[in-house]
Parts: structure tokens; sequence; C-alpha cells
């Protein structure tokens, strides 16, 4: 298997854990939508990739008027039965089912990586109007807490973590002649959390859900013991998961006259 291919499974491996990605993943501080929307020309957002709606439901708290596309349809079921007033379609990064012009703002929640960028910025670009403004988002943990870096060592839990973000998810559209400069900025969130949550939030990574089924259940069953017997986790039902949510934000450029 294609390094290429290796990343497709990835990416499509969503779709089969969507119930646990609804209820262990965390959603998006207001604030760090509202710093994006703060650069647009209106109201009107394109939540694209949006997964079971973790995004969906800050953009609506932050005032702006959503429409909602998502590829698979196991995320979109979650997504449209959260919130059945939100129009969805189905639709890819690379392919988005709009008319040109049409939105405020693109806004991506942990899922801009999965895309081929050149031809996601290029229909990013082709749906904003003047002025328009792409919003990027993850939520990532913080590993300079002792525990949070353990249990990315010693489950190989992914790279999902702050000390790894060095901008090169983003690279790509800084490189783009429609979009302008990128700014950064990080808001924390950090989200209660127990033994169960713990276990569904590693079920639903990409990393997990590509595992063959006797390596995924021995690792589940490692993540609940951590969350059981270490020092400050297990003494309680519940604790805090340190994230914090990276995001980037870009305006369109205008288009120089040749």
């Amino acid at each position: 298997m294609t390094d290429r291919d290796t990343h497709l499974q990835r990416a499509q491996s969503f779709g089969d854990v969507a119930e646990a990605y609804q209820q262990a993943r965390p959603t998006y501080p207001k604030h760090a939508v509202e710093w994006v929307l703060d650069a647009a020309p209106g109201h009107d957002v394109l939540d694209l990739a949006a997964g079971t709606g973790k995004l969906t439901r800050t953009i609506i708290a932050a005032g702006g008027n959503v429409t909602a596309v998502e590829p698979l349809d196991g995320m979109r079921a979650q997504l449209q039965a959260a919130y059945p007033d939100v129009p969805v379609h189905a639709g890819t990064a690379e392919q988005i089912p709009l008319d040109d012009e049409s939105v405020d703002a693109v806004l991506v929640g942990q899922a801009f990586h999965w895309f081929d960028a050149d031809a996601a910025l290029d229909e990013i670009a082709r749906v904003l109007r003047p002025s328009g403004v792409l919003g990027l988002l993850w939520n990532i943990r913080d590993d300079s807490i002792g525990w949070v870096a353990e249990l990315t060592g010693t489950l190989v839990m992914g790279a999902d973590v702050l000390s790894q973000v060095d901008g090169s998810d983003w690279e790509s559209v800084g490189e783009h002649e429609r979009f302008g400069p990128i700014e950064r900025r990080d808001f924390p969130n950090p989200t209660p959390f127990d033994a169960d949550r713990l276990v569904a939030w590693a079920k639903s990574t990409s990393k997990l859900a590509t595992m063959p089924p006797d390596q995924r259940a021995e690792t589940l069953e490692a993540v609940r013991e951590f969350a059981t017997r270490h020092p400050g986790l297990g003494e309680e039902d519940h604790f805090t998961m340190p994230f914090v949510t990276v995001t980037a934000r870009a305006r369109l450029a205008a288009i120089r006259p040749g």
C-alpha cells in the first residue's frame, strides 16, 4: 500500500467511528471562531468537512449562518440529527457543491491536512466572496503536561500534540496565489474527560480506526488502564484534557490584473 493509499484509508475511516467521534471529540471555543469571523465581510459560513457538527455548533453560537459539506455518510447522519435546520450537502473540499462567491467564510475543523491542498484551495477561493476568509482549526493536546506526553508516547496516540505544531499543516495556504498572509492564534480549550470518554476519543482517531481488530482492542484496553491507574487521573471519576485550539486564518486576496 502506498503512502497516498494509507492517507486515503485513514481519512475515510472516520465514517466507521462517527458515533465515537460525536461522543468524545471536543467542540471549539467560541472565541476562536469569532476571531476568524471578525475578518469576514459577512455571516454566511461554509463548514467544510463538517464531520458530526462539532464546529457547526460553535459557528452557530458565534452568529454564523451555516452551510455544511461532508463527504462521509456516517458523519453526515450524525450532523443532520444534531442540527436538522442546517443545510448539509454531500461533497468534498476538492469539489465543493456551492455556487461561486456564495459564502463569506470557509471554516475547517480538524480536517485540512486530509485535503489535496491545491485543489481544495482553488475551490475554497471560488466559493468565497471578495475579502472572504479561510479559517483552519485544530484541537491539539498540550503535551507540555507530563501525563499527556506519557499517553502520547506510551500508547502511540498520534501526533496531534502542541509541541509538533510547526505550521506545515497550513503552509500551502500562504503559498497559494489567492490567499494573503496567514495569522495564527491559540485558544485554550480544556475539556472534561473520564475513562469512558478517553476510550471513545481514542477509538475515534484514524490511527486506531485503521488498526487490525486485535491490536485496536489491546490499545483501547491500555487506554482505559492508563486513565484508571495514572496518578492524578484515576483518583477521581473525571479529569481535564488540556486541549488547545490552534487557529489559522487568511483572507482572500484580490486577483491581480493580468
